[in-house]
């Protein structure tokens, strides 16, 4: 019985979605007569869904964090060629020269 019931919802899902798409497709002359006399244009773009608010929120952290991590290494790379430079000149003594490296 209950596979009756599961074969059922599904065509009533199909026949919605049908209803659907075929007053839309009638009432578009409609909407495009009312939205003349109204003076209001047609929503080009939607607003963005949560899910695409926080995907694009993603993204610019994502691009944020990449140059921040890019100027951190930067930094590092001029700190270690300044410490490099300041080092003084080896002594010559061997103990000294081991640690050194």
């Amino acid at each position: 019985m209950s596979k009756h019931f599961e074969d059922a919802r599904y065509y009533l899902g199909r026949a919605v979605e049908h209803a659907k798409a075929g007053m839309k497709e009638e009432l578009e002359d409609l909407e495009v007569k009312v939205r003349e006399l109204t003076g209001r244009e047609a929503d080009e773009e939607p607003e963005p869904s949560r899910l695409e608010s926080l995907q694009d929120d993603l993204k610019e952290l994502e691009e944020r964090a990449e140059g921040e991590a890019k100027e951190a290494i930067e930094s590092a790379r001029a700190k270690i060629q300044a410490f490099r430079d300041e080092e003084p000149e080896e002594s010559g003594t061997p103990g000294e020269s081991e640690q050194a490296e």
